[in-house]
């Protein structure tokens, strides 16, 4: 019985590696870790996106002496190269970055910032170059000063830098915005930021189609607009406010999802909507982060922190820190952006993985 049952959990212990995918990894350098990690999070293939220090030497770096030890600011994508191929995370990666500034990225300066790609093989090598001689041949920038070197170690940064764009969103959107990043992305890729990635998914991988997030492209979005009423194309399109406790959502109550207006995503749920008084309906945290984004806003003559939506780049609001979760954010959105989908309707409204929710 005894030498059965080490058989059988061997058996399973084998059947369980063989079915565990088998991760690649690709270590980047872009300057500030905090902005290079939310472009590949949540890209369907990557496991997981680590910030930290590479490419020095002296052992075990902290963010007080890394810079003084060699290293540079990098991040470490763990991924699936039957999903998602390495020249996917190349393609986000040009889409991210300075690649004319060797002496650092934006207004971050020295070596410890300084652009670079390091190879874990030689496979990620050839890849790397062609990718980079195919930027250098498209004329987009007048150089390219990107190095390809071979990776020697990895030291995953302290925790608060993790993730930090979602654990501080007010903070990371006002230095994303003052380091002039966003701005020179617009400049030289416009509506060339966005690529096909199904060009860099394995013929026996899912289509990107198929993976969380592209559902929710608005293929059309005039006929989109059309389907809604003036508030709502004022509000979502002009940057727009609605009036106060006279709006659709500020008294709403029963459980269910609140999803963009215009493209579907969703955007927030019931669960964390809460009364703040103001008039309109109030969330401590969204429900996708990945469909939100949020930007420095100067108009009506204050700093605000405006929130949009990532696929239909809908104005929803605005973000405060006076919310009672324990992040203390409190998203003050627009109800006329937004649709309510009720708990009883999520399967029929094509959301049915949010169900569980409720339960």
């Amino acid at each position: 019985m005894r030498l059965l049952a080490l058989l059988t959990l061997l058996l399973t212990g084998a059947a369980a590696a063989s079915a565990a995918p088998r991760l690649e990894t690709a270590t980047l350098a872009g300057g500030c870790f905090w902005c290079l990690q939310p472009p590949y999070q949540g890209l369907a293939g990557v496991a997981s996106v680590t910030a930290g220090y590479t490419g020095g030497q002296g052992g075990h770096p902290t963010y007080d002496d890394y810079a003084a030890k060699g290293y540079t600011e990098a991040v470490q994508v763990r991924f699936d190269p039957a999903r998602i191929r390495y020249e996917a995370l190349l393609q986000v990666y040009w889409r991210n970055i300075d690649p004319t500034d060797a002496g650092g990225q934006f207004y971050d300066r020295g070596p410890q910032y300084q652009p670079a790609i390091y190879f874990h093989s030689q496979a990620q090598r050839k890849a790397a170059q062609a990718s980079l001689d195919q930027l250098k041949a498209s004329g987009r920038f007048p150089r390219v000063e990107v190095k390809i070197l071979p990776f020697g170690s990895f030291t995953a940064a302290e925790d608060y830098h993790q993730d930090y764009a979602h654990k501080c969103p007010l903070k990371f959107q006002a230095y994303h915005d003052a380091s002039g990043r966003d701005a020179f992305i617009d400049q030289h890729w416009g509506k060339d930021k966005a690529f096909d990635i199904n060009q860099f998914i394995p013929a026996a991988a899912p289509t990107a189609a198929k993976k969380p997030g592209e559902r929710w492209a608005v293929k059309d979005k005039a006929a989109r607009l059309k389907q809604l009423d003036k508030l709502a194309c004022h509000v979502t399109q002009e940057d727009g406010t609605e009036p106060a406790f006279q709006n659709k959502y500020w008294d709403e109550h029963r459980p269910g999802i609140y999803v963009d207006a215009v493209s579907g995503e969703p955007l927030f749920s019931s669960l964390d909507k809460f009364d703040s008084g103001t008039g309109w309906p109030s969330f401590s945290q969204p429900l996708e982060p990945a469909n939100i984004r949020t930007k420095v806003d100067h108009s009506a003559g204050l700093d605000r922190t405006e929130v949009r939506s990532v696929h239909a780049d809908s104005h929803l609001g605005h973000v405060f820190d006076d919310g009672p979760g324990p992040d203390g954010l409190r998203y003050c959105m627009n109800s006329a952006s937004l649709r309510f989908i009720p708990q009883a309707d999520l399967a029929k409204e094509g959301y049915p993985e949010y169900a569980k929710l409720f339960k």
